[in-house]
């Protein structure tokens, strides 16, 4: 075995976490091995064309305002921008872009290549080098070892991952990528509670064979959307429309005809698959009183011949999988140029992780992405940066930092993960977010930029770009409280048409955006506001007025439960010591190791009263 030189952070995998996890860490000055099996593969789209979505657009602009690259390569290969909820408030309204996949991966490429202190290397990783219960390197399939006091773990679905085409299954964490065996066993002979969990693809179809003149067209925002803060709308490429077909009767009849040759009904597949995103199989199964199910036909790139289905996932044989295409609108004559599967995957349980994401069982040992029971891009990267960040900071003897759920959606993730665990492939939505009104999309650099870079991880022209729009903020803030329209005035005749009743007195434009039916966009219109360019400044500023009330209620509740998440639990406190805990609850507790009273009253099963118990006990042990 031969040892090579020393490096400081080593992130295992090139994918979505960590491509982020690298660029994070070697933020801090760090020595950063990125090593992964295939270097062509860095940056890759392994599913769907696009970034984004309800919940997950948060994730993207939260990554950017720390710093991180998605939101910068999602706008600079998107080429179908989609504001998702347009309909409803800005705090359940989510950005997601179809890109071309190529591009996408030359930016991801590209900026880690320009970031200083990341080395790349193709292999793949056998072995975890150990002292005890610390980490202190890795050993490649090669019998070379690299040696560092922090490892980050991106595996994806190459942990032990075995493809599945109908009766067919074979090694594989991706179509044509082999999968990592001796790493997963090794992982599995250790102390972590691990788990098979399931994702799926559908069949990429040949642009040449849809005849998109049956099908709905679909076009994009107008104006362009963006992820990142520091993007002008200016600089997005040609944008290009989807298009919206649906299956049918004799599709769905096809596939419960053949539903004995898909793997996740024969049995063959173990793993739990993901609820929100279900197989074409599935949905046909389980919403029989559906008559027909979306599918979203998106180009993969402006030169590729390759037509992502966005809807139909599955594992049934290649034949069938040409069967129930063909039977759909639009795709008559379809031709299939890779197949749909289903990849099945060993995953760990990630209650056993520190919010920071370094495992309770192995020091310095950092987990990211879907080796934590997530899915999708978004997940992984926001975890895959978080991960690198702490990996850094753990290397620099630095106190670890993570977001709470009041601060970010990463924050809710990564507490409903730690805290609660999940059975299933765990997803971001709006929905899972208590403080949605407060982690918009629009302020996600208002949260977290100057706390990034306090840590280190966001650099100084990103700084500089936050201080200038809070500036502009503040000067904007000062105009909508101190310009005031005459109530004998047209533009207030023009805004009482708006609200169906007069106006009496002079009113701030403050006052104004107070009232649900008025908006920035209607105060244009009117006059009152110009289009000079600071309208997602304005943006913000209605959406702080409007939501103003509500957000001060939160900040009570936000108070108290901080409170309770600042009074820390010691790690090795005994809880059977403790008397008038019930075995569930100590069971729970020991299970769990919360590291605060907060933490630990979010656990499933541990009552009001159990945290009144352990608070007393505390208090008496003088740890309070």
């Amino acid at each position: 075995m031969r040892t090579t030189r020393n490096f400081d952070v080593i992130i295992v995998g090139g994918g979505h976490a960590g491509s982020e996890a690298a660029f994070a860490s070697s933020k801090f000055g760090c020595r950063v091995l990125l090593i992964t099996h295939n270097v062509q593969k860095i940056g890759e789209l392994s599913c769907n064309p696009s970034i984004g979505g309800i919940g997950k657009g948060q994730l993207v602009k939260e990554i950017d305002a720390l710093d991180g690259m998605m939101a910068i390569a999602a706008d600079e290969s998107g080429i179908h921008f989609k504001t998702l909820n347009s309909r409803k408030g800005s705090a359940v309204q989510s950005t997601r872009v179809q890109v071309d996949r190529k591009l996408y991966k030359k930016s991801i490429v590209n900026q880690i290549r320009e970031q200083k202190n990341i080395f790349i290397l193709e292999q793949s990783v056998k072995k975890l080098l150990l002292e005890g219960n610390q980490v202190s390197g890795i050993i490649t399939e090669e019998d070379v070892c690299f040696l560092s006091k922090s490892v980050v773990l991106t595996t994806g679905t190459f942990l032990n991952g075995k493809i599945h085409i109908g009766s067919e299954n074979f090694s594989g964490g991706r179509l044509r990528d082999k999968s990592s065996i001796m790493l997963a066993e090794q992982l599995r002979r250790l102390p972590f509670r691990t788990r098979r969990l399931k994702t799926g693809t559908p069949p990429r179809i040949d642009i040449k064979t849809v005849d998109f003149s049956k099908l709905e067209k679909q076009s994009g925002d107008d104006p362009i959307s963006y992820f990142s803060f520091l993007r002008k709308r200016k600089e997005h490429l040609k944008q290009i429309s989807c298009y919206i077909t649906h299956t049918n009767s004799n599709t769905h009849q096809i596939i419960l005809e053949n539903l004995h040759k898909s793997p996740i009904y024969s049995g063959k597949i173990q793993g739990i698959g993901p609820r929100y995103c279900p197989s074409i199989e599935d949905k046909v199964v389980k919403f029989t009183h559906q008559p027909s199910h979306h599918i979203f036909l998106e180009q993969e790139g402006f030169r590729s011949r390759k037509i992502y289905p966005n809807g139909i996932s599955t594992s049934l044989p290649i034949e069938i999988q040409e069967k129930f295409v063909r039977s759909i609108c639009g795709l008559e004559k379809a031709k299939i140029i890779d197949p749909g599967y289903a990849v099945e995957y060993d995953c760990f349980d990630p209650n056993d992780l520190k919010q920071t994401l370094e495992s309770k069982v192995i020091d310095g040992l950092f987990l990211a992405g879907q080796i934590n029971g997530t899915t999708g891009y978004e997940e992984a990267a926001s975890q895959g940066l978080l991960a690198g960040l702490n990996a850094a900071l753990c290397v620099k003897k630095r106190y670890q930092w993570y977001p709470r759920r009041d601060q970010a959606y990463i924050g809710v993730m990564i507490d409903d993960l730690c805290t609660i665990g999940t059975e299933e492939p765990y997803r971001m939505f709006t929905a899972r977010s208590e403080y949605r009104l407060s982690l918009r999309e629009d302020n996600a650099d208002l949260r977290l930029t100057e706390l990034g870079y306090a840590l280190g991880v966001v650099r100084k022209e990103r700084f500089k770009c936050l201080q200038r729009k809070v500036e502009l903020i503040r000067r904007e803030s000062f105009r909508f409280r101190n310009t005031f329209l005459k109530k004998d005035s047209k533009k207030i005749e023009l805004i009482s048409g708006m609200l169906c009743s007069h106006l009496k007195k002079d009113t701030s434009i403050e006052d104004l955006l107070k009232r649900p039916e008025i908006t920035c966009e209607k105060l244009v219109q009117c006059g009152i506001l110009s289009t000079d360019g600071k309208m997602h400044i304005q943006k913000i500023l209605e959406n702080q007025i409007k939501y103003r009330g509500y957000i001060k209620k939160q900040m009570l509740e936000i108070k108290k439960r901080n409170f309770f998440d600042g009074i820390k639990i010691p790690i090795t406190i005994k809880y059977q010591k403790i008397p008038g805990l019930s075995n569930e609850v100590l069971y729970k507790l020991n299970k769990h190791k919360p590291n605060s009273i907060g933490q630990a009253s979010r656990i499933s099963g541990v009552t009001p009263s159990a945290i009144s118990i352990l608070l007393i006990w505390m208090k008496k042990q003088g740890l309070i």
